[in-house]
């Protein structure tokens, strides 16, 4: 209830119905109350509380008195005294109280006591005669506390501890800290600042050892005098995008910009142009982590609603796609913003305020399918979404610590930055992420080249990555699935690893080096993601990512002839494990010609169990053994 209301408190009319009499109030407490009145209109709440207390000091049974503490303790969000003081309130007169069962109501709600609340609304709309604005506020409390109510009773809370820790003086300020972004590696973390009460800047702390390191504005060209806001760092910490408004080459009043950390700390924004941005508004942008998705929020024409969610794709020549609307499942009649795609590329984090849920903007989630698409919208629940607007989440590459911005009662000088743990059913999937740089074998030097992964189970490519210029790489993989990773280079052998990720594995980074091979005689690569059966040669589905990567070697080097040799462990005879790895080498050549390649490029040995790599000795040193191998035989 806004204050403004609270003028009300003294119409007569509700004496000739109630024991309470307001014209029978103390004249010194009455005095004190209009004082109130004038302090609280000028927004000093803390003051006009104390002479409220004053007042009821002297009268303790000025029910109107300890109505307006209440009312005020409800725009400080302090619900607790709050609703002790409308008890105090009720406990003198509840018929006179009957009026207030509203704004009561609204703060049981911010205790999280939802039935408590449903039942407060109740007793409202028991006063006769309640006008149509009165009748609409009850029935929006109603199906938001029942809600809240429904999801408590599918939901187990109880174990659930929302204990949301400061991020601490190196980081918040007196100032508004805001808009938190974290790389993947959870070491840096990218903030917006509001400095000199106007303008928004960009700051960064290094997690250490001890703790966060004093933030600092940002290296470069990225801040200016211009509102800088709404940002979002890639998962590398390479690229940061962020909402720009009013800069000189926008295209409406907040454009989404990129800037690129260079050896001088971030480059100077660059609008990122009209396939992305329009007339209208357009913020709030997240890049997904291998950098081929761009979601953000915008109210340009077309969409469901006030501000709806659409994405971008990267094309193959690195520019953007135009942006898709995100579908109705999603986009309601009311606004959606702040989208956060989690490292795991499948869970995808965002406010609503049409979505059911608590009241104002609340938190969702939403997962992609089996199918790739996206599914139904989640609430993330009280009490991580309250009756208050929730702001934006960021979700670390563990699956579990979460980011925000609030300004709870430690906080440090209005918005700052916190840190939570999820609850474990509104988690994204666990990630296990690899990063190295990928090298000329011959000469060490760092070289670009294209990282692709791709799911086992239904040999489809999950994603397409580019290196940086030295070579670097970064990427995710979420636990749960088998996965092909192949680097390619053109000139160069690929590179192919898996990663067997169906069993129950812990958050984990993997350091991986990967040295290219120039093309040339006798070059040679293991192929690592070629399968078969115990002691069988016919070829498992799984196997056609990697062979394709090596027919596509093949189209792309017309001159290049190879040799598919197979190997076996120790385990059997000898000579049934010779035969048994010529079948294998001969049923990869056999799928090449099958594809188109000219069989006088393919040969074909089976080496058995000679030439070990590793001890038999041991059933990983025997896995090994058990390999595929691609030899150049000529390259003219």
């Amino acid at each position: 209830m806004k204050f403004s209301c609270m003028v009300l408190f003294f119409l007569l009319f509700l004496g000739a119905r109630a024991q309470y009499d307001p014209t029978r109030v103390d004249k010194k407490a009455a005095k004190l109350y209009l004082l109130s009145q004038q302090q609280a209109g000028d927004d000093k709440f803390p003051q006009a509380i104390e002479t409220l207390k004053q007042a009821v000091a002297i009268d303790k049974k000025f029910e109107d008195a300890y109505l307006s503490i209440a009312g005020m303790y409800g725009e400080l969000k302090n619900y607790q005294a709050a609703v002790d003081y409308y008890r105090t309130a009720k406990s003198i007169d509840s018929l006179y109280f009957l009026d207030y069962s509203l704004p009561y109501s609204i703060n049981l709600a911010g205790l999280g006591k939802f039935e408590e609340a449903l039942a407060a609304v109740n007793d409202f709309k028991t006063i006769p005669n309640l006008n149509a604005s009165s009748l609409r506020s009850a029935a929006y409390r109603t199906t938001l506390y029942r809600f809240a109510i429904d999801y408590a009773a599918k939901k187990n809370l109880s174990d659930y501890k929302f204990e949301p820790q400061n991020l601490g003086d190196s980081i918040n300020t007196a100032v508004s800290e805001y808009f938190p972004t974290i790389s993947l590696d959870g070491k840096l973390l990218v903030f917006t600042r509001r400095v000199n009460g106007i303008n928004e800047d960009f700051f960064q702390s290094d997690r250490k050892p001890n703790g966060w390191t004093t933030a600092k504005a940002l290296l470069g060209n990225i801040n200016s005098n211009n509102n800088e806001g709404a940002l979002n760092i890639s998962q590398d910490g390479q690229w940061l995008i962020f909402t720009g408004c009013n800069f000189p080459d926008g295209f409406g009043s907040c454009d989404l910009f990129i800037s690129y950390l260079t050896a001088d700390g971030w480059s100077a924004p660059e609008n990122m142009g009209p396939a992305v941005n329009t007339e209208f508004w357009e913020s709030a942008p997240s890049l997904s982590p291998d950098k081929r998705d761009l979601y953000f929020t915008s109210n340009r024409p077309g969409g469901y609603g006030g501000n709806d969610l659409y994405v971008c794709h990267r094309l193959e020549n690195g520019r953007w796609s135009g942006p898709v609307n995100m579908g109705p499942d999603i986009n309601t009649p009311g606004d959606e913003s702040a989208p956060f795609i989690h490292a795991d590329n499948s869970t995808l984090y965002f406010t609503s305020n049409a979505l059911p849920g608590y009241g104002g903007d609340d938190l969702f989630v939403v997962r992609k399918t089996a199918g790739g698409e996206w599914g139904i919208p989640e609430n993330l629940g009280y009490p991580i979404n309250t009756i208050e607007n929730e702001g934006s989440l960021v979700v670390a590459s563990d699956g579990k610590t979460a980011y925000y911005a609030s300004d709870r009662a430690d906080s440090r000088g209005q918005l700052d930055l916190y840190t939570f743990e999820l609850r474990s059913d509104v988690r994204p999937a666990q990630t296990f992420w690899v990063k190295g740089k990928v090298y000329d074998k011959k000469t060490g030097k760092g070289i670009p080249s294209s990282v692709e992964l791709g799911d086992l189970s239904n040999k489809s490519i999950l994603s397409k990555l580019q290196t940086d210029e030295s070579g670097n790489y970064l990427t995710t993989l979420p636990v749960g699935k088998d996965y092909a990773f192949n680097v390619n280079r053109k000139g160069y052998l690929f590179f192919s690893e898996h990663f067997m990720m169906t069993r129950p594995s812990s958050d984990s980074v993997y350091q991986m080096d990967i040295p290219l091979q120039p093309i040339e005689a006798n070059a040679r690569v293991v192929l690592k993601n070629i399968f078969f059966e115990v002691n069988q040669y016919e070829l498992i589905p799984a196997s056609q990512i990697e062979l394709d990567e090596v027919v596509k070697l093949l189209n792309e080097n017309p001159l290049v002839s190879i040799q598919i040799n197979g190997y076996t462990d120790n385990v059997g005879k000898p000579a049934d494990n010779l035969l048994l790895s010529e079948n294998r080498a001969k049923s990869v050549v056999n799928y090449l010609k099958s594809k188109g390649i000219d069989p006088k490029r393919l040969y074909y040995k089976g080496y058995g169990e000679a030439q070990p790599v590793s001890p038999n000795s041991t059933e990983a040193g025997r896995a090994q053994n058990r390999r595929t191998e691609l030899k150049i035989l000529k390259t003219n």
